[in-house]
């Protein structure tokens, strides 16, 4: 692998996630986070039950002319450039990655066209809300907080993050973070949101992740809040840093955005994302850009009809 091996912790128990939310860090300054657990203070959802699907709608009975796209036949999607493995741009000029190969795949299930168009994460949401995008593609978290903005399909992957730092760094994880770190997060992701509200620190906001790496490098930073995803994508032999420690949030799972008014499109996603999943295509590709990574026992994608194969 690239990256330096990450420390998984995959059986978390639900209650200790529960037991902190975005509120529950008082006062203007932050001590050491105590727990790796408290990593998971990030979420504010209570369930992801009330939110995933009891079924979905046949791929026979979506009416692809009912699903409101800006261009007929086409899902507009907006994504990032610089975030591999889930969401880049290869040597190529192709969008491609995790997310959006996932994306394609659905795509072809309900026999529509995808055009992937880039932005920055901070707009992603308000774009995909106003319709300038149809979808919505960024691994991204689901909160209660965003879907006051957007509405999301059922998940496809599973949220964590991570801290990365220099490999001489005293900086070994979440425990060590606290006002005297310098911490790097890309602005308006929920670890920017965890750094902020949770943690009370101030952290350096950046509009990218290649930027905000870049930073930790040269050692403008301390360390980097990152999603794992998109940290082990940054992080590569010979760098001198490290990702010092990563951890599941089950409780935010990930998922495509839609804006709130196209609960058709929604639907239709949600009926492709099952497709794909029964099919075997979720884990012919999980295995593909995962190679390595472990699945949380206490989640899997898709409805809670869906059965993966």
């Amino acid at each position: 692998m690239k990256n330096s091996p990450l420390k998984w912790l995959t059986a978390v128990p639900v209650a200790v996630a529960l037991a902190f939310s975005l509120a529950a860090c008082g006062g203007s300054t932050a001590t050491s986070s105590g727990t790796p657990t408290d990593a998971l203070a990030g979420s504010d959802q209570v369930s992801l039950d009330k939110y995933t699907t009891a079924d979905v709608t046949p791929l026979d009975k979506i009416d692809i002319s009912k699903l409101g796209l800006i261009t007929p036949g086409t899902i507009t999607v907006g994504t990032l450039s610089d975030a591999p493995p889930n969401i880049f741009i290869d040597k190529d000029g192709k969008f491609t990655g995790y997310d959006n190969e996932l994306l394609r795949a659905m795509a072809d299930k309900l026999k529509l066209k995808v055009e992937f168009k880039s932005t920055d994460f901070s707009a992603l949401l308000s774009q995909v809300a106003n319709k300038q995008f149809d979808v919505g593609s960024s691994s991204i978290s689901t909160t209660d907080l965003r879907r006051k903005t957007v509405s999301f399909t059922n998940g496809y992957d599973f949220g964590y993050m991570a801290v990365v730092a220099k490999t001489d760094s005293a900086v070994k994880g979440f425990k060590d973070l606290s006002a005297k770190t310098r911490i790097a997060v890309v602005q308006g992701t929920v670890q920017d949101d965890y750094v902020t509200n949770t943690l009370k620190l101030d952290p350096v906001r950046f509009s990218d992740y290649n930027t905000a790496y870049a930073n930790v490098k040269n050692g403008q930073v301390d360390a980097w809040v990152a999603p794992s995803q998109q940290a082990t994508g940054q992080v590569k032999d010979g760098d001198g840093t490290a990702i010092v420690e990563s951890v599941v949030n089950t409780q935010n799972f990930t998922a495509y955005a839609v804006a709130p008014t196209n609960q058709a499109l929604t639907d239709a996603l949600n009926s492709a994302l099952d497709a794909i999943i029964t099919d075997g295509t979720w884990s012919k590709l999980t295995k593909e850009w995962y190679p390595t990574r472990p699945m949380p026992a206490d989640w899997t994608p898709g409805s809670k009809a869906a059965k993966i194969s």
